[in-house]
């Protein structure tokens, strides 16, 4: 089987102000990175207003719908704008995933990579922040609990900023492991060890500024993998943010392209294990243009090996 690609042109009407890091030349590096790889590309649909559902309340969801201007940029935190367009990309971010989980429990495809902006693990229940309005990640893994009948979803989430969002949602539900790496400290400032969500489903684990691929690799072994391993969950997510790399402008970590091809691996080696290889992963950050897109398009990489295997 194949890799899926999702992603749609909707994501790049998402427009914020001169400057600001979560912007539309993100996607287009990305998507330029993965011309003529062998991928089943799919346009990601509208996410329905039921999808949202899963995990914000009404009122967050028609929050953000009236928050939309005709025109210019509201501003919805110190970090987090909304343009035109912002509210289709997103919903064109969960779609998607929504989509991919569907796909690769269906056997449609081997595995997929959700190439969609804005990114969302720092949405919260009620809260947008961080760049981020819908909890995209969050939501697939409801998707797959409540529709699909799962038992058991796994969340890694390896970027360089702590998932906040996405632990807010998966707080209290001890079907979904959220296991995070990230720098401490650092925006949003959460992620203490100590939040261990309401049946040890929450693993956090902090990284000091400067840390390398040494010490994100030590970790990963030590923590994160046996913690997947021990849940053997029968679908695995990844948010996929690609900013704890040493080029990145809003982080202090040291990674290289090669750490997150090594976690790509690894990860996939757990699906293999207890998923059938079922992963879906999810764009998260990453803004050095030329870093994020060397590290996704190695990242897809494996996916299409694995996939192809």
């Amino acid at each position: 089987m194949t890799t899926a690609l999702l992603t749609h042109a909707d994501c790049l009407r998402h427009a914020t102000p001169p400057g600001h890091p979560e912007r539309v030349a993100r996607l287009e590096h990305l998507l330029a990175a993965l011309e003529g790889k062998v991928l089943e590309r799919m346009e990601a649909p509208l996410a329905e207003e039921a999808d949202l559902l899963l995990a914000h309340s009404a009122e967050h969801v028609e929050t953000i719908r009236a928050a939309e201007p005709a025109a210019g940029a509201a501003q919805l935190d110190p970090d987090t704008y909304i343009s035109p367009g912002s509210l289709d990309a997103a919903l064109r971010g969960v779609g998607g995933a929504v989509r991919a989980v569907d796909m690769v429990l269906a056997g449609e495809a081997a595995n997929a990579f959700v190439a969609c902006r804005p990114p969302g693990h720092h949405a919260e229940r009620a809260t947008p922040m961080g760049f981020c309005l819908f909890g995209t990640v969050a939501i697939a893994a409801k998707h797959a609990l409540e529709r699909h009948g799962l038992g058991r979803v796994a969340i890694v989430d390896f970027d360089v900023h702590h998932g906040n969002g996405t632990q807010d949602i998966a707080w209290d539900d001890p079907r979904i492991l959220f296991c995070s790496t990230h720098q401490m400290p650092l925006f949003p400032g959460t992620g203490d060890p100590g939040e261990t969500g309401v049946d040890g489903n929450i693993l956090n684990v902090a990284l000091h500024d400067g840390a390398g691929g040494s010490a994100f690799r030590q970790v990963m072994e030590a923590q994160v993998l046996p913690a997947v391993d021990a849940f053997a969950p029968e679908l695995l997510l990844v948010s996929a943010g690609f900013d704890a790399h040493r080029d990145d402008p809003l982080a202090g970590l040291m990674l290289e392209d090669s750490d997150f091809t090594w976690i790509t691996e690894r990860l996939c080696d757990l699906a293999d294990k207890h998923c059938g290889g079922r992963l879906v992963s999810n764009l998260e950050g990453g803004y050095d243009l030329a870093a994020l897109a060397r590290c996704a398009a190695a990242h897809v990489d494996v996916l299409i090996a694995r996939g192809a295997d």
